[in-house]
């Protein structure tokens, strides 16, 4: 799934609220925060809300800045990112501030929601999900049929809570508000659901005005064949790895990443480090783990290129080495051309011995340009 980079947009106060119950909007951040929120919005391809927020703060949701505008029409761009409301029932006002500011609009809705939607006369692409809201498929069609490589998430809680326990977030940003709200009533960012373990990565902190922005990545490898937005990271490393490889004209450039369950990186390594020349990037991560070690059994190896099932330098190949560790989840990002071994498939080898295999080819050329003078491509 060509699915985009998703990005959680938030501010809270002190203790964890989005707002209070007042009949205004609660102004969590100040000016310099606002401003740069609109420079986050600057640099994306869409924003989406949902029915909530559009009910209840009816935003505009554009780049106010008017040199930041001028930008993306240099860069090719439209002057503003495509707006994206989700609304399982379909029924909002067509007078909200939402359809009428801006660029291009686009409503995700069920089936039954797409002909309320319709009716009511929204000035918005509708596009049907289902008889429910999927957002897999929404996602995979704003990066498919949209051309959406970077969304910016701005609310409400139930639509953060449901990307995050999906694992569908790449990033959260958050903004914690020198203040307190203290009402049971008053809507909350993130409210209960199936998360997964493990910390995220704090990727960075910054005062902006008195406020204080946070990011942080999540960590957590997705499970079975539904890849989460940690694999998506974690792949993304492996390639970086495989780039860091001694040039070879007899073997392939990879990187390997494994990472436990909770998201803890127990070992990674690339192909010929440590001035071995014949070390497999799978071979030289797991030699750096504890064949002991509890984790391994709930781990994911992440691979550039996919494992080897044969290899003439060594007598065990990649694949054989990863189910000898007990790992049983794999995920890479291009599998092994007949370069050097007719008929690799290192892939049937893992699957055979019980191991799911995830492929995202989004992450291909990636994979490949450390290995352009070996496939010509």
């Amino acid at each position: 799934m060509h699915r985009p980079y998703v990005l959680l947009s938030a501010a809270v106060s002190l203790d964890g609220y989005l707002d209070d119950t007042g009949p205004e909007r609660l102004l969590l951040s100040g000016p310099a925060d606002f401003d740069r929120v609109d420079e986050v919005r600057a640099g994306v391809d869409a924003i989406l809300v949902g029915a909530g927020t559009i009910r209840a703060d009816n935003p505009r949701l554009l780049v106010n800045s008017p040199e930041r505008r001028a930008a993306r029409i240099r860069e090719g761009r439209p002057e503003y990112p495509l707006k994206v409301a989700v609304s399982g029932s379909g029924d909002l006002d067509p007078a909200a501030r939402f359809w009428h500011t801006g660029g291009e609009k686009v409503l995700y809705t069920t089936d039954r929601g797409a002909g309320r939607a319709r009716a009511l006369g929204l000035a918005a692409d509708v596009v049907p999900l289902g008889p429910g809201l999927d957002w897999r498929r929404l996602l995979e069609h704003l990066g498919t049929v949209r051309g959406v490589r970077r969304l910016m998430v701005e609310g409400g809680g139930l639509i953060h809570t449901q990307l995050i326990t999906q694992g569908l977030a790449d990033e959260l940003q958050l903004v914690l508000a020198p203040l307190f709200v203290g009402d049971p009533d008053a809507p909350r960012l993130f409210g209960p659901g199936s998360y997964q373990g493990g910390r995220l990565r704090l990727v960075e902190t910054r005062p902006v005005g008195d406020v204080v922005l946070m990011r942080y990545e999540p960590t957590a490898p997705g499970t079975g064949t539904v890849a989460s937005a940690a694999d998506h990271h974690w792949l993304a490393l492996a390639c970086a790895l495989a780039a860091e490889c001694p040039p070879s004209g007899t073997a392939f450039s990879v990187g390997a990443v494994v990472v436990a369950a909770d998201g803890t990186e127990l070992a990674r390594g690339h192909s010929r480090e440590g001035g071995d020349p014949v070390v497999h990037a799978e071979e030289a991560a797991l030699a750096r783990t504890d064949p002991a070690d509890p984790r391994l059994a709930g781990a994911t190896v992440y691979s550039s290129l996919e494992p080897c099932a044969r290899r003439a330098s060594r007598p065990v190949p990649c694949a054989r080495l990863i189910l000898d560790a007990g790992v049983r989840r794999v995920v890479t990002a291009w599998r092994e051309p007949d370069t050097f071994v007719a008929g690799a498939d290192g892939s049937g080898v893992l699957r055979d011995g019980g191991v799911t295999v995830v492929v995202l080819p989004e992450y291909e050329e990636r994979a490949k340009a450390p290995n352009r003078h070996l496939t010509g491509g």
